[in-house]
């Protein structure tokens, strides 16, 4: 098996569904007493936001590219940017730490087209679902993606930050969020994609008339499968 590195803590309850949804990936594949080999650097979150809100995304490449190269240095065979808003600097981070970056949208894309949906709706952080990053990535695989209305996103968003990356998880930003994915299932959503890895915290398959795809489980199961050679 290959180490993974992660860059993770950006928020740490994701990274740590990372952790163990990895080490359940390696158990399923090799047996109950086995688990996966991990290298993790967690970056500190409150400056990774500040500077995601400041728009400084050379400032955010270059955190990410010095958790890289210590994750280099420690012996990683590829790496896993445990979030979807920070794909936005998986090029810079692959291309200045010499390593593969296992991409979040490359991984969901072969679910969703494995499951025979081509239209998908997507909910993430107000980067994620505005910025083409993610969805021009989906796209380059033959699918089609739908965002929520502006005034929905902004409900997204914010409950992403104000909440699910303090770990605070409530029944009342439940039903939102099973409100925002009814409505991109009227629009003719076949799936639909968190693309957060904090909203798996909040729902999951039994909060939508369609299949969910949780990136958070999709990318850590692929990272088990990339680093046992499949």
């Amino acid at each position: 098996m290959e180490i993974i590195g992660v860059l993770g803590g950006m928020s740490w309850p994701s990274t740590l569904e990372y952790y163990r949804l990895m080490n359940e990936a390696a158990q399923a594949r090799l047996g109950p007493d086995r688990s996966a080999e991990i290298l993790l650097y967690s970056l500190d979150w409150g400056r990774i936001e500040r500077l995601q809100h400041a728009g400084d995304w050379d400032a955010l490449s270059e955190e990410l590219i010095t958790g890289a190269r210590r994750l280099v240095l420690g012996g990683a065979g590829f790496l896993v940017i445990a979030t979807n808003t920070m794909h936005k600097v998986a090029d810079a981070v692959a291309a200045v730490s010499g390593l593969e970056v296992l991409h979040i949208a490359d991984a969901t894309a072969r679910a969703l087209r494995e499951a025979g949906v081509r239209r998908a709706g997507l909910l993430g952080t107000r980067f994620t679902m505005e910025e083409p990053f993610m969805r021009e990535r989906l796209e380059g695989w033959g699918l089609e993606v739908l965002v929520p209305e502006p005034e929905d996103r902004e409900a997204v968003h914010r409950i992403i930050y104000e909440e699910l990356v303090q770990g605070v998880v409530r029944d009342a930003s439940r039903e939102v969020y099973r409100g925002m994915m009814a409505r991109l299932v009227e629009r003719g959503a076949g799936g639909i994609v968190l693309g957060c890895t904090e909203i798996g915290l909040l729902v999951g398959p039994e909060d939508a008339p369609v299949p969910v795809f949780d990136t958070t489980r999709i990318h850590a199961e692929a990272a088990v499968a990339r680093a046992l050679g499949g």
